[in-house]
């Protein structure tokens, strides 16, 4: 049962620690204080979500019988490089018929606005 020692003995250590960095008392501010209160600021940032970053890409698809061709623009979920988005795109295409021909670029929202004319229909659709 050491492990389960060990697993309670670092729990309590970090409940202590925890501890530690909310006891600060603003009323009295000392340097210990302030240290606490900077520590708990760098913790608070390290937790926080990272902002969404704004991916896109552009893509070349077709669909057979008849032949049918299509140029997209999708927002990403996933990874921002053209392979994450290769397989993001082909998921979200295929169950409509179409298949990837290829991911054209990967790019940020400042490339919106000169593709959405060429995308038509398919900007942003899927």
């Amino acid at each position: 049962m050491i492990s389960g020692n060990i697993d309670r003995l670092l729990l309590d250590i970090s409940r202590s620690n925890a501890l530690w960095l909310l006891n600060f008392n603003a009323a009295t501010p000392s340097l210990a204080g302030m240290i606490r209160y900077v520590l708990l600021c760098c913790l608070l940032l390290l937790a926080a979500p990272v902002a969404a970053q704004d991916c896109y890409a552009d893509y070349k698809a077709k669909r057979d019988n008849p032949l049918q061709l299509h140029y997209g623009v999708v927002a990403l979920n996933g990874k921002c490089s053209k392979g994450a988005a290769k397989s993001e795109i082909a998921a979200r295409i295929t169950p409509d018929g179409w298949t990837l021909l290829t991911v054209m670029s990967v790019f940020g929202p400042e490339g919106l606005n000169e593709r959405r004319p060429n995308a038509g229909a398919y900007f942003l659709r899927y």
